[in-house]
């Protein structure tokens, strides 16, 4: 990584280019090309500022802070950095998953189109016991507990159905055979 620290306004002191150069060592982890980081400190008044951009190939960041306190202003522009580039590698590692997804659904189903379809969790899972009920005991819970479907089991044919609202407002009714 190649720094240059540039002062405005203030004198150039040693422990700023320093602790600049230490701190923004340990964004090396993020960053696997080389990459130029000009850094401009500057004071006016009672406002210390520091200014990061980092550029390589394809990659440019920037952050700018102001702070009382130039290592305060110093510390948060390389924590907005390494935010921007924890974000970045990410992305690109969930790019590189998402393509090997891909081609992996490629060599299984080659007649589909690899088309990308969104990771599905299960967030609840519920045990239901089947109760013997009548489509008017289903309506009649589904009333009294504003649940928006109900699973039962239809008492004369022995068959699971699913009732559940319409957007209407009206009854829907799913019926399983086995």
């Amino acid at each position: 990584m190649k720094i240059s620290v540039t002062f405005r306004n203030t004198e150039a002191e040693n422990w700023q280019k320093e602790y600049v150069e230490e701190r923004l060592g340990k964004l090396k982890k993020y960053i696997d090309n080389p990459v130029d980081a000009r850094v401009i400190l500057s004071v006016e008044k009672f406002r210390n500022t520091a200014e990061i951009n980092l550029s390589a190939n394809g990659l440019n960041i920037n952050s700018k802070e102001e702070e009382k306190d130039m290592h305060l202003a110093i510390d948060n522009a390389i924590e907005k950095i390494e935010r921007q580039l924890k974000k970045r590698k990410e992305k690109i590692r969930g790019f590189k998953n998402n393509q090997s997804r891909i081609e992996e659904s490629d060599r299984e189903s080659p007649g589909e189109e690899g088309e990308e379809l969104p990771e599905s969790k299960v967030v609840e899972t519920r045990k239901i016991v089947l109760k013997p009920m009548s489509i008017d005991d289903a309506i009649m819970e589904m009333e009294t507990t504003k649940n928006r479907f109900v699973i039962y089991r239809d008492s004369s044919l022995e068959n699971v159905n699913v009732i559940y609202r319409r957007e209407d407002g009206k009854f829907g009714l799913l019926e399983i055979n086995p």
